[in-house]
């Protein structure tokens, strides 16, 4: 015979009490763990060692819950439970409300010391100087590519990558009425314009569109006049109290950014191999007939996969450029050290930007 809803109710309950014992029996051995790693000077906060937490429970998942569910459950319990021995200061491009919150929020977990900053530069100058623990800041969008300015400030940054996380975009149009009439002006960041190029050209093609430096000021600022809407988060809308007037107007629904996690190397050494690893790097290589070509040789010599492959003017004047490149695998791994080491007598400049686990 099938329980009613109240009887389901009651073992929910029960559950939910049980579930909460476990969970500050969890929270007590962190506190004994973080006393072992005050004592021994060592870090709090390892990337490595939290995705492989996450990995393991995925393998021993047997559903319902789906694996993703199950990452975003654990990253919230080890960031409830790291918080007992040190919350992390993390800077992002700000205010309240952008997609960098979002994703500091989704890399780090709630309980972190919020530096919301006004642009790139400031996010970095936060990491470097101390005033935050980590950056976090986009490094790519898979329909415009790279974002220029945070490759730009990773190439000269003291600063380098110990994690990644990425999510699926969702632009939404906020304004302070729920309807689309009359809207005078559209404000978000270039790259959601150029995002939402087909719809707005489609839906507001009279509409000016102007950049800002983020798309939660852009909400911000539409919060401000009835005339204007904004181009954001549905956390965005919530925060500064608009209406969604068209829901997800992103011309690609499979619209996609990456952002990396950076910090001093005193903060937080290159995190050990997990399994599932990137080693981002940036070369430059002598302007020769072939010389690019020579600098993937090394890679295919010892079976190292890339995955990523980006060129950005390296502003000399001499029309040469620097090469952004991800590799699968961890340092540790003889076949990719000896690739580096390789590849690193080709180049006229060579820079690791980070090693990391790699994101789902």
């Amino acid at each position: 015979m099938s329980k009613n809803l109240n009887e389901l109710r009651v073992e929910i309950d029960a559950i939910d009490k049980k579930l909460l014992g476990v969970l500050n029996q969890r929270a007590a051995l962190a506190n004994e763990v973080g006393e072992i790693k005050r004592a021994e000077g060592s870090l709090v906060f390892r990337p490595e060692r939290e995705a492989q937490v996450i990995q393991n429970l995925q393998t021993a998942n047997k559903g319902p819950l789906k694996n993703t569910n199950v990452a975003t459950l654990w990253r919230e319990i080890m960031s409830a439970c790291r918080a007992l021995e040190a919350p992390q200061r993390v800077a992002y491009l700000g205010p309240a409300g952008t997609y960098s919150e979002q994703a500091a929020l989704q890399f780090f977990g709630s309980t972190i010391e919020h530096v919301p900053c006004a642009n790139f530069d400031e996010v970095f100058q936060a990491a470097a100087s101390g005033r935050a623990d980590y950056g976090v800041v986009p490094v790519e969008n898979n329909t415009e590519g790279v974002v220029p300015r945070s490759l730009d400030l990773l190439l000269n940054s003291p600063l380098h990558i110990v994690g990644e996380t990425s999510f699926l975009i969702r632009h939404h149009l906020l304004r302070l009425q729920p309807s689309m009439e009359d809207i005078e002006v559209v404000l978000a960041h270039p790259q959601a314009l150029a995002q939402c190029h087909g719809w707005l050209s489609l839906h507001l093609p009279k509409a000016e569109r102007r950049a800002v430096s983020s798309n939660a000021e852009g909400a911000r600022l539409a919060a401000g006049n009835t005339g204007w809407a904004g181009i954001a988060s549905e956390r965005a809308a919530g925060e500064f109290g608009l209406h969604i007037a068209a829901h997800a107007i992103q011309d690609d629904a499979f619209n996609r950014t990456r952002f990396a996690v950076i910090c001093l190397p005193q903060t937080l050494a290159a995190p050990q191999a997990s399994g599932k690893d990137c080693v981002s790097l940036v070369v430059s290589v002598p302007n020769k007939p072939g010389a690019v070509h020579d600098i993937l040789a090394p890679l295919k010599k010892h079976g190292v996969s890339m995955t990523r492959f980006e060129s950005r003017p390296a502003r000399s004047g001499q029309w040469e450029y620097f090469f952004y490149i991800d590799l699968q695998g961890h340092p540790s791994q003889p076949h990719v050290a000896a690739a580096l080491q390789d590849l690193q007598t080709l180049c006229a400049f060579y820079k690791v930007l980070g090693t990391y686990p790699v994101s789902e």
